[in-house]
């Protein structure tokens, strides 16, 4: 069983600049199967946009997606981690601020993303979110 973040992190995220425009941050969601893309400038976090943010925070204000950037969407103030914490510490922070994600910081700089469905893959694969976590996309 892993003992740090960096084993069960996954490396090098899918980032957009702020300036971004919400179009391409779904396009790339949708491309690379995930549920949020964060918000980096030269490896230094700026925010996390997930799919709800899309949803709730452009789509329902019927904002204009060719206009609507990264940066006025997405989240800012984010909960982080280090990849040298221990896996319980990424469970701790999750549980305590209902999170489902954890950006992973090196000092200041960005190096992965942990996931709720990571977690559940390494404490307990057989559980049902540890199934679905590892199952192929249903496109």
């Amino acid at each position: 069983m892993a003992q740090q973040i960096n084993e069960i992190m996954t490396a090098d995220p899918t980032t957009v600049t702020p300036q971004t425009p919400i179009v391409e941050v779904a396009r790339l969601m949708r491309e690379e199967d995930i549920g949020e893309v964060l918000i980096a400038e030269d490896d230094h976090l700026r925010g996390l946009v997930t799919d709800r943010d899309l949803v709730v925070r452009a789509v329902a204000d019927a904002r204009d997606v060719e206009a609507t950037a990264a940066q006025d969407v997405g989240s800012t103030d984010l909960v982080t981690c280090s990849p040298h914490d221990d896996v319980s510490e990424a469970v701790r922070l999750m549980r305590e601020h209902a999170l489902r994600r954890l950006p992973v910081l090196d000092g200041d700089v960005l190096v992965g993303v942990v996931s709720l469905g990571d977690l559940a893959v390494e404490r307990d694969r057989g559980s049902a979110l540890g199934d679905i976590s590892v199952a192929e996309p249903n496109r």
